[in-house]
């Protein structure tokens, strides 16, 4: 069982998180321990644990002489993750369908059900984010391969870094939830192939929708 020590740390990490995917931390803003830990009205410790974590997951850098700051990502590189992106998310899912049972694609439904629900209501950028990657966690913790979700959980997180507005647009929410539930469609038919082909597609067509959107912003 986690200790208080740990579920803070897990608390200010979560909400580090959320400081950046929303903006309010933006690309290559310093992540100061003593300012942070000021912010958040906590200790530091928990706030340099929860720094170092965002290193270990692509979300921060360090940068010689002057300390973490903000990784910044910019569309080439967003374009070299999706396509690593691809190629895991399809394996992922290959080995998904074969592991699965019906309570975990009972599960796999209640999110695509909670995706579904967002939709009635306005936007909000930072809900959509986690609930996109609550899904796209489930599906891979199915492979049951850890090495594999580690590297796919870094790269996902990273690709919330491209702020092109995906999660405020309308439509995206709408075809995201249609290739989520091609994908748990196919898990649950038990059709490997068919549940790898429509992770790939997914991913791939994520990356076009989020350079459309990019460019489309002043």
């Amino acid at each position: 069982m986690a200790n208080g020590t740990e579920l803070l740390g897990d608390a200010v990490y979560a909400r580090l998180v959320d400081l950046i995917f929303t903006g309010d931390l933006q690309p290559g803003a310093p992540l100061s321990v003593p300012a942070l830990a000021a912010r958040l009205d906590v200790s530091r410790s928990p706030v340099r644990e929860s720094v170092q974590r965002l290193i270990a997951d692509g979300l921060a850098v360090h940068v010689a002489h002057a300390g973490a700051r903000v990784a910044e990502v910019d569309e080439e590189t967003i374009a070299d993750v999706m396509t690593v992106r691809e190629l895991l998310d399809g394996l992922a899912a290959r080995e998904a369908t074969r592991r699965a049972d019906g309570e975990q694609i009972a599960q796999l439904r209640r999110l695509l059900e909670e995706q579904e629900a967002l939709l009635g209501s306005a936007a909000d950028g930072l809900v959509d984010a986690r609930l996109d990657l609550e899904f796209h966690t489930a599906v891979r913790d199915l492979a049951g391969n850890p090495t594999l979700s580690d590297a796919l959980h870094r790269l996902d997180t990273k690709a919330h870094l491209y702020n092109s507005g995906l999660w405020e647009d309308d439509e995206n929410r709408r075809i995201a939830l249609l290739e989520h539930r091609r994908i748990v469609d196919a898990i649950a038919a038990g059709d490997a192939e068919a549940a790898g082909v429509a992770a790939e597609a997914h991913v791939s067509s994520v990356l076009v929708r989020m350079r459309r959107l990019a460019r489309r912003r002043p």
